[in-house]
């Protein structure tokens, strides 16, 4: 049967109830009810809200919340989770940067396998703005339009009673200019976001030599390409109370969340619980196992919380902007199709092709 906390959700008439059925996720203390979105405008017959470019206009609200050179956190406002859902995907998969692709291997007398080391070095985020450089194809060259040169050269020898050497970092690969990049980028020059990454220890007497090529990449190709380390998001929560919780149950639900969203306000005499920071929800719904009847837990449908963390090539802004950059694109392509498409139909309609005629003999 239908849980009577679900019920107690859709007891309220009117245009509050349409509201809340629209933008609101339930949780019960098993169960989550009204996932669904209602987007087609005629779903409720007491609203009929037509859908248009203007209103989500209108509706959207975009808010940052917190930004470091590592990481951005976003509100975003007024749209549905398949938007939010492709703008996360494209900032993993879709936005380029440029990693390592070619090794050229002319000594390793390490113990790491050549293909290991060659993958290692993939891996370490190159700082360079992709939008200084063309993607390669498979037919051209290495130039200073589409390539970034590195060169890593390193032998372990012993000096007095010292390993020098031993460990080889990202800061020992050399950046080689190819045609006028020391011009273009000698107030910037181009090296490793990082530069104490392991690459690999030797001992004395090892040593590692190679050429490596940088080349424009997204991480749908493959994850060293990709600007994030994560790039996720989470339905915003909302807290309403069914019932005023007051005197020892105010303390006892202060007490029973682990993340401390609620605290106690002292109403007159009576101390009375408030939600005191919303977003410090995780929904672990240890409040509605103990007050199942007082409090409504939900999430809004409309409302995410984008968490933006980049491996430092570029900065988590840039790569929010670019992603919504892309998606424009992806959109504007999609539109140029549909319209190409009913022109094609359109003339079929117009001078439908004839079929040949064959004479008889």
């Amino acid at each position: 049967g239908i849980n009577a906390e679900y019920m107690g959700f859709y007891k309220m008439e009117g245009k509050e109830k349409l509201k809340r059925m629209k933008e609101q996720v339930l949780l019960t203390a098993d169960k989550v009810y009204n996932v669904s979105d209602y987007e087609h405008p005629s779903t409720f017959q007491e609203d009929i809200t037509p859908l248009s470019l203007k209103s989500f206009i209108e509706n959207l609200n975009i808010h940052i919340l917190s930004s470091t050179p590592e990481e951005l956190v976003v509100d975003v406002k007024g749209i549905d989770a398949p938007l939010a859902n492709a703008l996360r995907r494209i900032m993993i998969a879709e936005v380029p940067t440029m990693a390592i692709e070619i090794v050229t291997m002319y000594q390793n007398t390490s113990i790491i396998p050549d293909e290991v080391l060659a993958h290692r070095l993939g891996l370490i985020p190159i700082l360079a703005d992709p939008l200084d450089f063309v993607s390669k194809d498979e037919h051209s060259e290495y130039n200073e339009t589409n390539a970034i040169k590195f060169s890593l050269k390193v032998k372990c020898v012993k000096a007095e009673g010292k390993n020098i050497n031993e460990e080889v970092l990202s800061n020992q690969l050399k950046w080689i200019p190819i045609g006028a990049q020391g011009e273009k980028f000698k107030h910037k020059p181009l090296k490793t976001v990082h530069d104490d990454i392991l690459i690999a220890k030797l001992r004395p007497g090892q040593e590692i030599e190679a050429e490596m090529h940088c080349e424009k990449g997204i991480g749908q190709t493959h994850a060293k390409w990709s600007p994030v380390a994560t790039a996720f998001y989470r339905l915003l929560p909302c807290i309403s109370f069914k019932e005023k919780i007051e005197g020892e149950n105010a303390v006892k639900l202060k007490d029973t969340c682990p993340m401390g969203v609620f605290d106690i306000e002292d109403v007159g005499t009576i101390k009375t619980a408030v939600v005191k920071d919303v977003r410090k929800c995780t929904t672990c719904r240890e409040c509605l196992r103990h007050f199942p009847d007082k409090l409504i837990l939900g999430k809004m449908k409309n409302h995410f919380e984008f968490h933006i963390e980049t491996v430092g090539a570029l900065k988590p802004g840039d790569i929010f902007l670019r992603a919504c950059q892309t998606l424009k694109d992806k959109v504007n392509d999609w539109m140029l199709a549909m319209n190409d498409n009913q022109e094609n139909q359109y003339r079929q309609i117009q001078h439908p092709p004839t079929n040949p005629t064959v004479k008889q003999k």
